[in-house]
């Protein structure tokens, strides 16, 4: 077991009064962000997206090991592709897998099997979690908490894509096993989200619907 190696913290501290300002400011930006089912197809620059992904790979995780794969994708052929797959899974899951329940539960966001944003975005970014890592001799290592990790990440980059300017949308086709083969991703990693990016549709409308007050998700004790 090699010896840990430890390097002096970067870390800036602001006053109680910037603190309040920085914290009051993000979360109103962030409380402008509202998923986006209208997207335009207008080309949003590689650059950007690869910010936001490196942003997204700063997230904590099991171990640092870091289990998670990006898959930014940008071709025609390969979004239609996803699509024409996707829509398969979700008229399987609207006729046939959905309870009742959950039909109803997404009735007020009006969500049916038709994706036409997985080929209008300019950019879909497929995220995949690492069951377990791979080294060059072909040996396996465990990792901890890789859906856990992976959920954070997906989270910073979701912050760090409206932050640049951004409208995302998280998608989730069940099952999702089609995009590991779309892709070409190997059998150590398992899709976990389709996140779809760029900018949204002229005419874009979201669902009349309101986010819970702080006093009903928070108990300070």
């Amino acid at each position: 077991m090699s010896k840990p190696r430890f390097i002096p913290l970067q870390f800036h501290e602001f006053s109680e009064p910037e603190m309040l300002s920085r914290s009051g400011a993000f979360a109103e930006e962030l409380h402008t962000r509202r998923t986006v089912r209208e997207f335009s197809d207008r080309p949003v620059p590689r650059e950007i997206i690869e910010n936001c992904i490196r942003a997204a790979g700063s997230a904590p995780s099991g171990a640092n090991l870091q289990p998670w794969q990006f898959v930014a994708v940008s071709d025609p052929e390969i979004k239609n592709k996803i699509r024409s797959a996707a829509e398969e899974e979700e008229k399987e899951f609207y006729t046939r897998r959905a309870p009742q329940e959950w039909l109803d539960a997404l009735a007020p966001l009006g969500t049916d099997e038709h994706k036409p944003f997985l080929e209008i975005a300019p950019w879909l970014i497929v995220i995949f979690v690492e069951k377990y890592g791979v080294l060059p001799d072909g040996r396996k290592v465990k990792h901890y908490y890789p859906a856990d990790s992976t959920g954070i990440a997906v989270g910073m980059l979701i912050a760090a894509l409206h932050h640049a300017g951004l409208a995302t949308l998280t998608h989730t086709p069940s099952p999702m096993g089609f995009l590991r083969e779309v892709l070409g991703r190997p059998k150590n990693e398992r899709a976990f989200m389709i996140l779809i990016a760029g900018y949204p549709a002229d005419d874009a409308q979201v669902p009349d619907i309101h986010r819970k007050p702080l006093n009903e998700i928070v108990t300070f004790v």
